[in-house]
């Protein structure tokens, strides 16, 4: 109910992700915990009928699914149904079943969200897993979720810069892979100080913005073993991890590094800094998943919107089976939440 005199925060904008996979049966669960889990109202964006027959399978009352055109409707919905803004897939979803021609709804549903944020309608987005193959099978051009946010935020905000980053976040850590999907093998070529440097302002700009982190302090991970050993297991930390690092305390960040890997992740480490930059994808991603494998959040920081994501993909193995946990979406449910609140307040975007 809102609240006489106070205008409503515009719901978040959930989207469907693949209709194959758990995102459907997830959204579910949270709409279900809601209240138990104090999250935020969000509308999710999918096809009506699959979201009937994902609430038949697994006990839901289908008449809790309740379409809605207007979004400014969606909270006032959300305290009683699961408000779904009806994105028509092209034929009836099989969990566990990827479909290519299912995939522009997919497409559909994220462009869709980003487009009603971008017009003050919702106030953030939260995606569920997409399968990239599937997608790449109907025309899809991006690499992935993230590099297509950042099109769309040239797009819908053209005046504002749009660099897209990943962070994954849990209670117990907060990290950035510099590169990301690439072959281990191809990672030093693509070092560069100058790209530590930008992706390190991007991280420090966000955990002010973002986390409330007025001097964030940001751990800058080595790429070879002992960050190096002064040369004698290599000398990219030495001669382009290093100089970026004091390039940044220059400019007044607390930075430090670069930093020995195996020994920057454990408890009493992880409270001498705020983030960590990692050099590639399993530096940083399997500490974080490790520590919060079901609770973990992607993030997609640099952007003039807020994203999140749950830190997991379709399990298409599992979709349907009723087995599938809630956590990590009902964790980006309230990050987004939390990052939206803090850019009204502040008047940031």
């Amino acid at each position: 109910m809102s609240v006489p005199g106070k205008e409503p925060r515009a719901p978040l904008a959930l989207t469907m992700g693949d209709a194959a996979g758990i995102g459907p049966e997830l959204a579910l669960q949270a709409w279900r915990d809601r209240y138990a889990d104090r999250l935020p109202a969000f509308v999710l964006y999918a096809d009506v009928a699959l979201m009937r027959a994902t609430a038949r399978s697994a006990g839901f009352d289908e008449a809790r699914i309740v379409p809605v055109a207007d979004l400014s409707a969606g909270a006032e919905v959300f305290e009683d149904a699961l408000p779904v803004f009806p994105i028509p897939l092209a034929e009836p979803a099989q969990p566990g079943t990827p479909s290519v021609n299912n995939g522009p709804a997919t497409i559909s549903a994220i462009r869709t969200a980003v487009a009603d944020v971008a017009a003050g309608r919702a106030s953030a987005v939260v995606t569920n897993p997409i399968a990239k193959s599937v997608l790449y099978g109907a025309g899809f051009e991006f690499p992935g979720h993230t590099e297509y946010l950042g099109a769309l935020a040239a797009e819908f905000w053209p005046r504002d810069p749009a660099d897209p980053v990943m962070l994954l976040a849990s209670s117990q850590l907060r990290v950035v892979p510099l590169t990301i999907h690439v072959p281990l093998k191809d990672v030093p070529a693509l070092l560069t100080a100058d790209k530590i440097i930008k992706t390190a302002r991007i991280m420090a700009a966000s955990l002010r913005r973002d986390f409330g982190i007025e001097s964030p302090r940001i751990a800058v991970a080595g790429l070879n073993p002992h960050a190096g050993e002064d040369g004698a297991l290599g000398s990219e930390d030495s001669e382009i991890i290093r100089p970026a690092i004091e390039a940044l305390q220059a400019e007044g960040l607390n930075v430090t590094g670069p930093l020995a890997a195996d020994t920057m992740f454990h408890e009493a480490a992880r409270k001498t800094y705020d983030a960590a930059l990692a050099m590639y994808h399993d530096q940083g991603l399997i500490p974080i998943k490790t520590l919060a494998f079901d609770e973990g959040v992607n993030a997609t920081i640099g952007l003039p919107f807020v994203r999140t994501s749950p830190d997991h993909g379709t399990a298409f193995g599992i979709a349907g089976k009723g087995v599938a946990s809630a956590a990590s979406l009902k964790a980006a449910l309230k990050l987004a939440g939390e990052m939206s609140a803090r850019r009204r307040r502040t008047g940031t975007t």
